[in-house]
């Protein structure tokens, strides 16, 4: 009869152990699943601010594509690529042109320090 109080007080032991381990790993596996809630919500964040920006570049590029469209044509390109030459536009690009050397070497010489020519 002893012997049998001695088996129980062991499996009493033993099933002390189990139900401790078997608590510790009830809130680990809380745990794991709070961290894993927090991925999930993180992830789902990124995600739609991934959509937004994909949807910012796409309006961005529509508008580049518009925007090369018109300076396409005021500057009185092709469709595909080749340039319609128009006089008055290529009289006032050859009178920039000289305007801007002109400035350039007057900026060159002062920086350089000599006399203003």
């Amino acid at each position: 009869m002893s012997s049998s109080r001695g088996q129980q007080r062991v499996e009493d032991v033993y099933e002390q152990q189990n139900d401790q381990k078997l608590d510790e790993l009830h809130s680990k596996l809380r745990t794991l699943r709070g961290i894993t809630s927090d991925i999930n919500a993180d992830v789902e964040a990124q995600n739609l601010i991934l959509d937004q920006t994909n949807d910012h570049f796409g309006s961005f590029g529509t508008s580049l594509s518009q925007a090369s469209q018109r300076a396409r044509h005021a500057f009185g390109l092709a469709p595909n690529g080749s340039i319609v030459y128009k006089p008055w536009r290529l009289a006032i690009a050859i009178v920039l042109c000289f305007l801007g050397l002109w400035m350039g070497l007057k900026v060159f010489s002062w920086f350089r320090g000599g006399p203003p020519a």
